[in-house]
């Protein structure tokens, strides 16, 4: 339980905050403090569902889903520097489950992607090759798909991620092996291209 005391050393700020000691005022309903949690993570998590479903409309719901769950019972999370991890593994576990209960529907409209460059047509092969990967990268097995997520589109460590999924480093670098073999089976007839984009994603 949240003590007098600790819920005094959280700073005014709530910006500048610890994860822990929001942690500790979610725990006593500070409503606030919660609200600064949800702004801290919530892109990743949304970014993290999003690609796992494939833009689907629903995305955000399943990551508002996530935040719910903790708001529910704060207590959950005992670490404050695993909370993000906490938050994208519920979120890529409702994501799954979804899955398995239904399958997500192709959206008519995919996001439209950003693109700095002045040349037009540059653009618009940019936006035809991050469509293609997306596209092949939503056809990977879910857990594939989360790892690849998580290390290549989310820059985590291996460790981080293994973590996250609750596996082990050696079984986090077994799901990548096979995703990017298939993904290079899938995008070969545009190697060239593609892999420019996604060197350029990472970046």
């Amino acid at each position: 339980m949240a003590t007098a005391s600790h819920l005094r050393s959280v700073p005014a700020g709530l910006d500048q905050a610890t994860d822990a000691d929001l942690l500790l005022h979610a725990q006593a309903r500070d409503g606030n403090a919660f609200a600064t949690l949800v702004d801290r993570h919530f892109p990743v998590v949304h970014r993290v569902v999003w690609r796992m479903m494939n833009g689907h409309a629903d995305a955000e719901d399943v990551a508002q889903e996530a935040f719910l769950r903790l708001w529910r019972d704060p207590q959950q999370v005992r670490d404050g520097a695993a909370l993000r991890g906490w938050l994208i593994r519920v979120a890529s576990n409702l994501v799954m489950d979804r899955f398995r209960t239904k399958p997500m529907q192709e959206l008519d409209d995919r996001f439209e992607v950003a693109d700095n460059r002045d040349n037009a047509e540059d653009a618009l092969d940019r936006t035809r090759a991050v469509a293609t990967i997306d596209a092949a990268v939503a056809s990977l097995p879910e857990r594939q798909k989360l790892a690849l997520t998580l290390v290549h589109f989310e820059h985590m460590t291996n460790t981080a991620a293994a973590t996250i999924m609750d596996v082990s480093v050696d079984a986090l670098e077994s799901l990548l092996a096979r995703a990017r073999r298939s993904l290079k089976e899938s995008l070969a007839a545009n190697k060239t291209m593609l892999l420019a984009t996604l060197a350029a994603e990472r970046t």
